[in-house]
């Protein structure tokens, strides 16, 4: 019997596009939670062979943002109830001290990057855009935990971002559950003062809100088209 593909073996860079373009497109709600991840389909728009495509599904497997069935193949995954909950109390545990710690280490760039994030995801809101929006508050999360200048923590936000979408994909009720401007300004002010027990305050307070923001009992949407949603990012 063949064994299977492993990711950590051989040359990543033949799996690495179809895991960051699948990530890429849950990150801007264009694959739903619960849609079919059709090995040959992928193969076939990305121009790879299938075991490329496994390797990839197995490190998304593992990131979590992937199921993968026996004799079902694999799927977005589709946080129940329970699991939306610990991904946002995760965040509330990692997200504040890297705050902290991106506030001590602050540098201009890294302000004038925060605020191009901010004004993106308010001009995506102004355009009725709330899901490219939600795309850009992610984004203005994932570089305050790089900018703390800890790659192990930064990644693990970023695998809890990746699942954020999910979650707001499936139980978001209202545009005010997204990073409304006032706090990620709020944010911003703390990080640039280099105010640290400030910025972590700031961070739990807003992680906090955006969690009791979410509608647990919404019935999930319907999946996505997987062959658009991918084609989209090309």
């Amino acid at each position: 019997m063949p064994s299977e593909p492993n990711p950590r073996r051989g040359s990543t860079a033949s799996w690495q596009p179809i895991h960051d373009g699948i990530l890429d497109a849950v990150a801007r709600h264009r694959l739903g939670p619960g849609t079919k991840l059709v090995e040959d389909e992928i193969a076939g728009i990305n121009g790879v062979s299938r075991t490329v495509v496994r390797a990839a599904l197995q490190a998304l497997a593992r990131d979590g943002v992937v199921v993968l069935q026996r004799n079902k193949g694999a799927r977005i995954a589709s946080p129940t109830p329970d699991e939306a909950r610990e991904i946002f109390e995760a965040r509330a545990i990692v997200e504040p001290p890297l705050a902290a710690l991106a506030a001590a280490r602050m540098r201009p760039e890294d302000a004038r990057a925060l605020r191009a994030s901010i004004e993106a995801e308010h001009g995506a809101m102004h355009a009725d855009d709330p899901l490219e929006a939600v795309y850009h508050s992610a984004d203005f999360h994932r570089q305050i935990a790089r900018a703390s200048g800890q790659g192990v923590l930064a990644a693990i936000v970023d695998g809890l971002l990746s699942r954020s979408s999910l979650v707001i994909a499936l139980y978001w009720r209202r545009p005010a559950t997204l990073c409304d401007n006032a706090a990620h300004l709020a944010l911003l002010d703390a990080l640039s003062r280099r105010d640290g027990a400030a910025a972590s305050d700031l961070m739990r307070q807003h992680l906090d809100a955006l969690l009791a923001d979410l509608d647990l009992g919404t019935t999930p949407p319907p999946s996505s088209d997987l062959a658009a949603a991918l084609r989209a990012g090309g």
